[in-house]
């Protein structure tokens, strides 16, 4: 039986889409291979009852894209663009004293992800690695994802790693899987998850909404360029820009505020009542979430690429070019200015007395930020850091990236829940099958692994706030 291939590519120019869609039918199968011109890109495998029906469905697929602006070409005739890497520089640090750094975790390339949650910490680096540590400086796990880390956010208990690659992966399980897929000519800067709804701020100054079912909701472009802070809450999305902060309606609906910084935004952070926003004009800026009102300057002596505060505001804490962390009290007073030890703090986290940043140089550290320590290292008292190694077995995870990838059972393990994938319409949906869950509702799952028809066992599932199920644990598919 023959097989047949299409491949179709849509390039603009200006740094608009580029990017592939290649539809293969192989006798009653249609294989749909999509992404960035010279990227693997995502597979999606679908089965027909005839090779009629399956040929059909193959040419109404490529009608789509050919209305749509894609032509003919062939592969490897254009060549891949390049993804926006953050350029930065570090400079040593002009502060007397170093800061008391506990222990220290090296990844050997540049890392901008951290979270720190109440039982671990998480580090993310521009060569596409994850590790996750205890407080203590542990190395407990590490996930090797395709292309490199831009950050980590997380959602209440679940992880996500927005890479280089377009791809936001869910590090909550055993086995990441991507959880969404953002459209191959937005470039990706910066991430935050409300409730399952993401919220992606691009290079172009771009600000892209998707809801739980990675479907796309609003879009929006910002004054300014190189957007590199987007928070949301329930009341606004807060997105930083070249040209300042601007607050949109959750819903897409309208602006509600826009306040120029000083300088273009490099960060933000936020708080209950306020949006933090670190610039390259050496200052950190407290703005209202109600107004947009500017009601404090944290000023620093070089370009700000961090900020964190200690719940509420009461301190605020930021890392600037010059390999410098700085404390601020909340009205704008500085505390302390110290030297990191270990380059530029791209971003950074404060929990229970310390301050965890990530830095140029890739490391992870852990820094002493009570009073007694910092009064210490003031007069040149400090700690001596432990460096941490990774253990030589230290369980490394991987995502899967096609179906075939996913474990086949038999039979549902105990405290399984099965869920199984149904078609409406145009689109594959995934729901509960077992009893005691609400059946009509959606199930957050990562789409190249969906089939018609087909059941899988995960280890749990938890009720979202926005209506839908999280999966908990090892996906398996359900012979």
């Amino acid at each position: 039986m023959s097989m047949s291939t299409t491949y179709l590519e849509l390039s603009e120019d200006g740094g608009g889409a580029h990017k592939f869609y290649e539809v293969t039918v192989d006798g009653t199968t249609v294989r749909v291979r999509y992404g960035r011109i010279g990227a693997a890109g995502q597979l999606k495998t679908q089965q027909f009852p005839s090779v009629e029906k399956a040929r059909a469905a193959a040419a109404k697929k490529v009608g789509e894209k050919v209305r749509k602006g894609y032509a003919a070409a062939v592969p490897g005739g254009r060549a891949a663009r390049s993804v926006t890497r953050r350029q930065v520089s570090s400079a040593p640090s002009t502060a007397r004293s170093v800061a008391p750094v506990l222990w220290r975790f090296r990844t050997d390339a540049a890392a901008f992800g951290i979270h720190i949650d109440e039982d671990r910490c998480w580090v993310g680096n521009q060569s596409g690695d994850v590790f996750t540590l205890g407080h203590d400086g542990e190395v407990l796990a590490r996930y090797r994802l395709p292309d490199g880390v831009k950050c980590l956010v997380a959602d209440d208990f679940w992880i996500y790693a927005g890479c280089d690659d377009g791809t936001v992966y869910d590090l909550s399980s055993k086995l990441p899987f991507a959880a969404y897929e953002i459209a191959t000519d937005v470039d990706i800067f910066w991430l935050d998850i409300h409730e399952g709804v993401l919220n992606v701020a691009d290079r172009q100054g771009g600000l892209t909404v998707i809801d739980h079912e990675d479907e796309f909701q609003w879009s929006r472009k910002s004054t300014g360029d190189h957007a590199w802070m987007v928070r949301r809450d329930d009341r606004a999305v807060y997105h930083g820009h070249g040209g300042g902060v601007t607050a949109y309606a959750p819903d897409g609906s309208g602006e509600l505020w826009h306040t120029g910084t000083r300088g273009a935004v490099l960060f933000g952070w936020q708080e209950d009542r306020s949006v933090y926003a670190g610039t390259d004009r050496r200052v950190v800026q407290r703005l209202s979430k109600d107004t947009g009102r500017v009601e404090a300057t944290y000023s620093c002596d070089s370009v700000v690429y961090s900020c964190a505060t200690a719940p509420g505001g009461r301190y605020v804490f930021a890392g600037d070019s010059s390999s410098s962390v700085y404390c601020f009290a909340e009205d704008g007073t500085r505390l302390w200015k110290l030297g990191t030890g270990a380059g530029s703090a791209l971003s950074m986290q404060y929990r229970d007395e310390k301050l965890y940043i990530v830095t140029t140089d890739g490391s992870l550290a852990c820094i002493d930020a009570g009073e007694a320590a910092i009064a210490d290292a003031q007069r040149g008292t400090v700690p001596t850091a432990r460096d941490i190694k990774s253990a030589a077995g230290t369980p490394t995870y991987t995502p899967a990236r096609t179906a075939e990838a996913v474990e086949l059972v038999t039979a549902v393990p105990a405290g399984g829940v099965v869920v199984e994938c149904v078609r409406e319409g145009s689109r594959l949906r995934m729901r509960v099958s077992t009893a005691g869950y609400d059946p009509n509702w959606n199930v957050q799952f990562p789409r190249h692994i969906r089939e018609a028809g087909a059941r899988y066992v995960v280890d749990a599932l938890h009720a979202s706030a926005g209506g839908f199920y999280r999966v908990q644990g090892e996906i398996r598919r359900l012979g």
